[in-house]
């Protein structure tokens, strides 16, 4: 396993691939650690949450320059990630405990109908590069309260930030054996997968690689929660606001440097504002700064790895072939580091790559249209379905088209997409299924249990 600083492209750190034994020996382990676990009260487990928590606060900036040098993040929005993992671990010390209890069902018997929320068991997380903290600590935060133990496997060029994780939990006070972080390539994913001690799966990563892991997943009768890939559309309506659509566009489509599943991508514009809003995106995308991404002042830094940034210039080279037109960037910089500038693209169609694709990285793909219907069918023209926003000053119209007419998992309204604890999370279509967060994320992986008590 093996961490590149993407801004330098100099090596950080080499770890060693957990061995087959080990890793049978850690779920061996995990198995007595969580049947302890599921037993000790809520209030027990919300105690260890806040916890949790504290330690995220009082080391963020320790964590945060480690996502910075594994995988490129400009460090205030690390720091920024720290700090919402806190809030989740917050949140579910507080909410848990109510989205867990018992539930009575009313009946005209004698019996009682009891509705129970049990634990699953050993849950295996198989988490991205792109929020090395926050994806794992999303789930990890809900999963524990519920009584579940964890297996990470993280992406391999954020080791570091997994052993970290492993560490911090430790500090935390958990048993060693509850939480366990291994270090394996891909294409030995599918060992734990069919492992008899794992009981479910959770995956946060690309539609190819939530594909192969449903695969086995189902032939091993596994649950499985998937959040892959988006392409967002943000639709700008013939009476926006356009500084601000403007203002939250740009913001979105560079968060994390572009790589986030629910950051704007394409943009879907009505043809009587078209020319305002790309003058007002494009200025607002001009005045962002690319470079080293420890620097406060800069807003994008390189991508994560040199192959994501390599096929993202050629997504951007064949959509130009395919007729869509370069506005601005483009170009990858002569400087060392993963670089890749912010990029506009327009008269992007259906067909070409910057429409049908996700684009992760900084480029937005810019399509001009006629009418309402017209914009919200090309919006719903995608094989993703994970965010999508709507701008428009009549906060009537906007609800409508949000909450019955757009096609994904978190529809906003002169907003931009973000996950959020109150609030479940989650994609459709290729974009995947089940939901993270708030009270249906914390009832993904338990025994949903029908006790019915005789007098």
């Amino acid at each position: 396993m093996q961490s590149i600083n993407p801004a330098t492209e100099k090596n950080i750190a080499e770890y060693p691939e957990t061995s087959q034994e080990e890793v049978h020996q850690i779920l061996h382990n995990m198995t007595h650690a969580q049947r302890k676990w599921a037993r000790t009260s809520l209030h027990e487990r919300s105690a260890k949450m806040l916890q949790l928590a504290n330690l995220l606060e009082q080391n963020k900036d320790e964590y945060a320059n480690l996502m910075t040098d594994e995988m490129g993040k400009p460090l205030s929005q690390a720091i920024g990630e720290v700090e919402k993992c806190a809030w989740v671990c917050r949140f579910y010390a507080e909410r848990g405990p109510i989205y867990l209890e018992d539930e009575a069902v009313p009946t005209d018997s004698d019996q009682k109908y009891i509705i129970s929320y049990q634990p699953l068991g050993i849950i295996l997380a198989i988490m991205p590069w792109n929020f090395p903290f926050w994806q794992f600590i999303r789930h990890a935060a809900p999963s524990f309260m519920a009584g579940n133990s964890i297996i990470l496997k993280h992406a391999s060029n954020v080791s570091g930030c997994a052993l970290a994780i492993q560490d911090l939990m430790i500090k935390a006070g958990f048993e060693d054996d509850l939480f366990r972080s291994v270090l394996l390539p891909n294409d030995k994913i599918g060992r734990l997968i069919h492992h008899p001690a794992v009981n479910g799966v959770t995956l946060t990563g690309s539609t190819r690689a939530g594909s192969s892991v449903a695969k086995q997943a189902g032939e091993a009768l596994k649950k499985t929660v998937l959040e892959l890939g988006g392409s967002d559309a943000y639709v700008i309506l013939d009476d926006a606001d356009i500084e601000h659509a403007a203002d939250l566009c740009v913001t979105s489509r560079l968060i994390n440097s572009g790589q986030s599943c629910i950051s704007a991508k394409r943009f879907i514009i009505m043809d009587s504002v078209y020319d305002e809003f790309r003058e007002a995106f494009k200025e607002k995308m001009s005045a962002k700064k690319m470079g080293d991404p420890r620097e406060l002042a800069n807003d994008v830094g390189p991508l994560a790895r040199e192959d994501l940034r390599d096929t993202l210039h050629k997504q951007v080279q064949k959509s130009i072939n395919q007729g869509a037109k370069l506005v601005m960037g483009g170009k990858i910089p002569d400087q060392a580091g993963f670089y890749y500038p912010p990029t506009i693209l327009e008269n992007v169609e259906p067909g070409m790559a910057a429409f049908d694709e996700e684009l992760f990285g900084p480029v937005a793909a810019f399509t001009r249209v006629n009418t309402e219907e017209g914009a919200i069918s090309v919006a719903n023209n995608s094989i993703y379905g994970l965010g999508a926003a709507v701008f428009t000053k009549d906060v009537k119209r906007g609800q409508e088209i949000a909450s019955r007419r757009l096609e994904a998992g978190c529809c906003v309204v002169n907003e931009i997409v973000k996950s959020d604890p109150r609030l479940p999370f989650g994609g459709i279509k290729q974009s995947g299924y089940g939901r993270e967060l708030a009270r249906e994320g914390i009832r993904e992986f338990v025994n949903i249990k029908s006790v019915v008590v005789s007098r």
